[in-house]
């Protein structure tokens, strides 16, 4: 069962433009955490804005954990003002994390914008429960959008970079990127960020036989499959729908299982 507790906020600040990193301590909910699942953060007391926000774990520490989010609504932009010392109400951990497979011989991070924000968490979790160092992919539009790449390095991580104007790294996609790595059977891929990114990073690990697993990102409102607003199309029936929630059968999906003709 999921948590609902006050967490303090013991550090927020600034990585990029646009983008934060908040730790909230809550010793509760970092005690059962994995990487891939996400927990819903209240905006502020009373009525407005009145939907929790969806925030997956970007790292997870014995007490507390930390959220990388961009602001790009209220809800954001209301969480973006809070300070160190203000407690904030949290529901999770919620949604199903990443399976760690310790089959495969080559694991790839393939990051798009925001999308990075599961990441860290997932990358410690392969070295220590696998002892397998991801190789990763951040991609963005431009240079200034690229985070977390010292914490991929630290970790010992081989980073590539890519931009849609050539700012940094690579100039082009992220899948045109991860093409240019030779994928075999013995490589599994875990991706998040836009819809389209996910849908061609797909498409080449299916081209070269290697399994793909997605985080989703959808917006929520109750983030524990009740409402049925995260819905995406499925090749599968779920309950006598071809359609499976994001906060509960996910957020993270082996990839052939998702509608992409839809996207």
């Amino acid at each position: 069962m999921p948590h609902l507790i006050d967490c303090e906020i013991v550090m927020h600040q600034e990585i990029a433009p646009e983008h934060f990193r908040l730790v909230l301590r809550g010793p509760e909910i970092a005690r059962e955490a994995k990487a891939g699942q996400f927990c819903m953060l209240e905006v502020q007391a009373g009525l407005y804005p009145f939907l929790r926000r969806p925030m997956c774990f970007e790292r997870i520490f014995p007490d507390s954990f930390a959220i990388v989010y961009r602001v790009q609504g209220e809800g954001t932009r209301l969480i973006a003002k809070m300070r160190v010392g203000q407690t904030v109400n949290v529901q999770g951990p919620l949604g199903k994390p990443f399976p760690l497979r310790r089959e495969f011989e080559h694991h790839v991070i393939v990051a798009g914008g925001i999308g990075v924000a599961p990441f860290p968490a997932l990358a410690e979790a392969l070295i220590r429960e696998c002892g397998a160092v991801p190789e990763v992919i951040v991609a963005a539009r431009t240079a200034d959008q690229l985070v977390c790449e010292q914490d991929f390095r630290q970790m010992g991580c081989k980073v590539h970079l890519a931009t849609d104007d050539g700012s940094a790294g690579y100039r082009g996609f992220a899948s045109d990127l991860l093409r240019e790595l030779g994928l075999q059977e013995n490589s599994v891929v875990y991706c998040c960020g836009p819809m389209a990114m996910m849908k061609a990073t797909h498409l080449v690990c299916e081209a070269a036989g290697a399994l793909c697993l997605a985080s989703l990102e959808a917006e929520m409102a109750c983030g524990d499959g009740v409402c049925l607003g995260c819905v995406v199309e499925a090749n599968v029936e779920v309950e006598a729908e071809r359609m499976v929630r994001v906060c509960t059968d996910g957020p993270v999906f082996d990839t052939r299982l998702i509608q992409w003709e839809s996207y």
